[in-house]
């Protein structure tokens, strides 16, 4: 038996209205509820301050937003309940017609560690992100906080190993995975369940880079989509600790950071990589 390091996650699961205050408002509320039962880490789901207005293949409102504000706040809340706050993501202005879907991680002092834009942008009806965001131009982030290291991946970048496997080898011990993901009405799942297919993928990334994932998605139908929670916690074995229903809720899961380093000694994926052979991964398909 290995010698325990547990600390808490808070993964604030909502579900937004128009009201950018108010959404903002609540996942200030959540964050400190989360803070109140223990969780030392709190995250956020993707593009918690509005709607998600990607269901409109060509909208005209602007909704990017200037990240200091949200920031300037979550800061705060980081600094005074002493947790680390990964801030789901805001559509972050450029200087083009576009912006860029990203995250930020905030320290336990309030000290703004950096921010990761989206990599992976989906292009498919109801989740028309390419007609509103860049491909991210950051690259993968792992950051130190008072906790652990952890980087922060963004909803589609949840289908892609690499992504993952890119995050562990710079060190990372816990994945987060803010998202928008749902099923639009109407919608058959003649190829599966979609949620089911969403997290056996994330549960075996934690497997094959003995990681704990977290993820974090909004809730409620929102015009044509019902976004359907279920954000979960997995461990380094890809056993699920923890998942939220379909409603709002905050919850809070105790992970053993010993467990993933035990794992990682015992199966060797990373020391048993051949990378010499993966050539294959980094050549363009179609």
């Amino acid at each position: 038996m290995w010698k325990q390091d547990v600390i808490q996650l808070g993964l604030v699961q909502m579900s937004m209205s128009d009201d950018s205050e108010g959404n903002l408002f609540n996942a200030v509320k959540g964050i400190r509820e989360a803070a109140s039962r223990g969780a030392c880490i709190v995250a956020l789901p993707e593009l918690f301050r509005s709607l998600y207005f990607p269901q409109v293949e060509n909208a005209t409102r602007d909704y990017r937003e200037d990240p200091d504000e949200i920031l300037t706040v979550l800061a705060r809340e980081a600094r005074e309940s002493e947790v680390v706050i990964v801030t789901g993501s805001v559509y972050e202005r450029s200087d083009g017609i576009k912006g860029y879907n990203t995250s930020h991680v905030i320290d336990a002092d309030g000290k703004i560690l950096g921010a990761y834009r989206k990599t992976h942008i989906p292009h498919d009806p109801g989740f028309w992100e390419a007609n509103y965001f860049l491909p991210g131009d950051t690259g993968f982030r792992v950051f130190s906080t008072r906790y652990a290291k952890i980087a922060s991946l963004i909803c589609f970048d949840q289908w892609f190993p690499e992504a993952t496997r890119s995050c562990v080898l710079q060190g990372a011990e816990i994945l987060f995975y803010p998202t928008a993901i749902g099923v639009p009405l109407g919608v058959p799942q003649l190829e599966g369940m979609h949620q089911q297919a969403w997290q056996t993928v994330q549960r075996g990334h934690a497997v094959a880079n003995s990681c704990i994932v977290a993820a974090i998605n909004r809730c409620g139908i929102e015009a044509e989509c019902h976004f359907f929670g279920g954000s979960f916690v997995a461990d380094a074995f890809g056993k699920v600790l923890g998942e939220a229903s379909t409603r709002e809720m905050v919850l809070v899961v105790a992970v053993d950071l010993e467990h993933s380093r035990y794992v990682a000694r015992e199966w060797l994926f990373q020391k048993k990589r051949r990378p010499e052979s993966y050539g294959a991964l980094t050549v363009q398909q179609g």
